[in-house]
């Protein structure tokens, strides 16, 4: 990483996994973050999947946009969510694979309303995988301190599953 990247927590999930990961003490002392993501989850019947990501613990004044492809085909889609695109699970993709993904939020100290922007891919050694793209916005004008990732649908990160939380000076 650039020395202009400082990292503010790493997360491991330990065994037996667990239903979320939050990042509740973030200082606002950077003027981006970016997070980078390693994960596997338990829902099954999905090659890649989406992970829900909350600010501050809101759920409201929240949006997203997607562009997604798979092999030949691609899809767009809208959602009333901050979402994170196609991330690995486990019963569909390559066994011990994990999808991989950054999520960057400009400015999230600042007072107007955050963007976002996210990569994501499910990693598989078979006919399907996912890659996706996403534009993120909350509407608040409120400092991003804390943000919590939780698999769709239920499910749970697998252990060994890691994000990192790095602040960013001077981007």
């Amino acid at each position: 990483m650039p020395n202009t990247f400082e990292l503010i927590q790493a997360y491991t999930v330990g065994s037996g996994g667990q239903s979320s990961i939050d990042f509740n003490t973030i200082p606002s002392t950077y003027t981006d973050l970016c997070f980078k993501i390693s994960v596997r989850i338990t829902r099954s019947g999905y090659v890649g999947d989406i992970l829900n990501i909350s600010f501050n613990g809101a759920s409201t004044s929240e949006s997203s946009r997607r562009i997604e492809g798979a092999g030949s085909g691609s899809a767009t889609s809208a959602s009333n969510a901050l979402l994170l695109a196609y991330q690995g699970s486990t019963t569909d993709a390559t066994a011990s694979t994990f999808g991989n993904g950054e999520l960057y939020i400009p400015n999230y100290a600042g007072s107007t309303n955050k963007s976002a922007s996210n990569d994501g891919v499910s990693e598989n050694n078979g006919t399907t995988a996912y890659a996706g793209l996403t534009a993120n916005l909350w509407s608040s004008t409120a400092a991003i301190n804390q943000v919590t990732f939780t698999p769709d649908g239920g499910s749970n990160f697998v252990q060994y599953s890691t994000i990192y939380c790095y602040g960013v000076k001077n981007a």
